[in-house]
């Protein structure tokens, strides 16, 4: 028989025991926040991604406490199919979504789970600000957009000043005077605050302090640096039309590369002078974003979210200004496939960069992996995680990009189709590349000059990148 101190013992050992692995104690693991920054139009021209001129202070803070991705891409350089691909895990060819009009939900994926509905069925609060999925810019700024609404518990659609002067918008090009759909700018009257992204941040803001206690999935989503390129005048002051510097095209540059290739939204004969001024409107309108993303930053450190949050930082594509002769997106150039991605997550990586080939499609199952949870089956993306541990870790052959071209010249529509390795960029322009082929090596030639397609002696270079740009297929 025991002896009733030994007994009390055991009870008290018990107890403990119980207290120890009950869910509702002090050891449980608290679920980590994710706050997803989405940005509009953003190419890598940052100070942390090396850039000379561009301020970008809050995004740089944001790397140092993250791993950079210096190797990422996108899966089709447009808005809304970017955007889907990203929040649904899957290439645009299984999405069908290559155009600004298509909804997924309605017409190709009814039932596909994505990414911020896979926290929402989990337990978070799922809330959007801003533009996530797609919205015409500047024409639904203050709408749902092409919202996906079984993705959200909540959502705000901020509408700023600036959609009152669109109107006094300067363009680039006189032949070219499409409100969204050419560079434009404006030097606007008013505090960062009163502009629309001022007032996506100052959401932000107000939704971390009243969701502090988590578990939360916080889109945010800003607007510029898209076309209008509007922001308060002491950005514009920031970057002296002198000081902006415009890309040097070898005069021949444009002979060896295909058609298909030259025909998104070119510079239509504005000079030197009128270019540089865009310049310094799209560098400006970067510098502005990147001072409210530093807003809601800041509130995350003063609520003591910081170790609590994972922060995800991405662009849904690239962006030219000049290079090749052609602006904005839609280009397989590396300009146009390359984004910025940063992530910063709690025990992994601090201050460091990734060489390594990465797509946007990774991200989902990353932010699955990192808050224990189980994605849908079928996701086309491989998971960051072990990047964020060690950056220099291996993780895939190739970076996929397409993009399509329809009408006029081509009759019907013909896709292109790119494979970005870390030495290489290999493109074919419509079926086996029927409509032309491009080879750009990155170790001497990282601006895609020299279109090597032609080369007798990268026949075999051909084969083996055409036969993992089909391996995507």
């Amino acid at each position: 028989m025991m002896r009733p101190t030994m007994l009390a013992a055991a009870v008290h050992a018990c107890v403990l025991l119980v207290a120890f692995v009950s869910p509702g104690s002090a050891e449980a693991p608290a679920k980590l926040n994710v706050l997803f920054i989405g940005v509009d139009d953003l190419n890598n021209h940052l100070g942390c991604y090396g850039h000379p001129l561009v301020k970008s202070p809050n995004i740089d803070r944001l790397a140092a406490r993250g791993v950079r991705f210096d190797r990422a891409y996108n899966q089709f350089p447009l808005c809304s199919p970017s955007r889907v691909s990203l929040l649904t895990g899957l290439r645009p060819d299984a999405t069908r979504v290559f155009d600004l009009a298509t909804d997924f939900r309605k017409e190709t994926l009814p039932d596909v789970v994505t990414l911020p509905q896979l926290f929402k069925t989990n337990g978070y609060r799922s809330i959007r600000i801003g533009k996530m999925f797609h919205y015409g810019v500047p024409g639904q700024i203050g709408t749902d957009g092409l919202d996906d609404p079984l993705s959200w518990d909540e959502v705000h659609n901020p509408r700023g000043r600036d959609k009152d002067v669109e109107a006094q918008v300067e363009f680039l090009s006189a032949k070219q005077k499409s409100l969204g759909g050419s560079p434009c700018w404006l030097v606007a009257e008013g505090s960062d605050e009163e502009q629309t992204d001022g007032l996506i941040a100052t959401e932000a803001v107000r939704q971390l302090e009243e969701h502090k206690g988590g578990p939360f999935f916080l889109a945010v989503g800003f607007f510029r640096p898209h076309t209008p390129y509007i922001a308060p005048r002491k950005y514009f002051d920031l970057y002296p039309v002198d000081q902006v510097g415009l890309p040097s095209e070898p005069a021949e540059e444009r002979a060896d590369i295909p058609q298909p290739a030259l025909t998104s939204a070119p510079n239509l004969g504005a000079d030197d002078a009128r270019a540089r001024e865009a310049r310094r409107a799209y560098y400006a309108s970067i510098t502005f974003m990147d001072a409210q993303l530093g807003r809601v930053l800041d509130a995350l450190e003063r609520l003591g979210l910081a170790e609590k949050t994972i922060i995800v930082f991405w662009s849904d594509h690239g962006y030219l200004v000049g290079e090749h002769g052609l602006w904005q997106k839609q280009s397989l150039f590396e300009e146009s496939a390359r984004v910025p991605l940063l992530i910063a997550a709690p025990g992994q990586a601090r201050g460091k960069a990734s060489p390594r080939v990465v797509e946007l499609l990774d991200i989902y199952p990353t932010l699955a992996e990192l808050a224990g949870l189980t994605p849908p089956s079928g996701l086309h993306g491989k998971s960051l995680v072990g990047l964020l541990a060690d950056p220099e870790a291996t993780h895939k052959a190739g970076a996929y990009t397409q993009v399509r071209r329809g009408g006029g010249n081509y009759g019907v529509p013909i896709m292109g189709r790119s494979v970005r390795t870390e030495r290489w960029r290999f493109t074919e322009w419509g079926e086996a590349g029927t409509r032309g082929t491009e080879l750009y090596d990155h170790s001497v030639d990282p601006r895609e000059h020299t279109n090597l397609a032609l080369d007798p002696r990268s026949l075999d270079q051909i084969k083996e990148l055409r036969a993992l740009l089909h391996a995507a297929e």
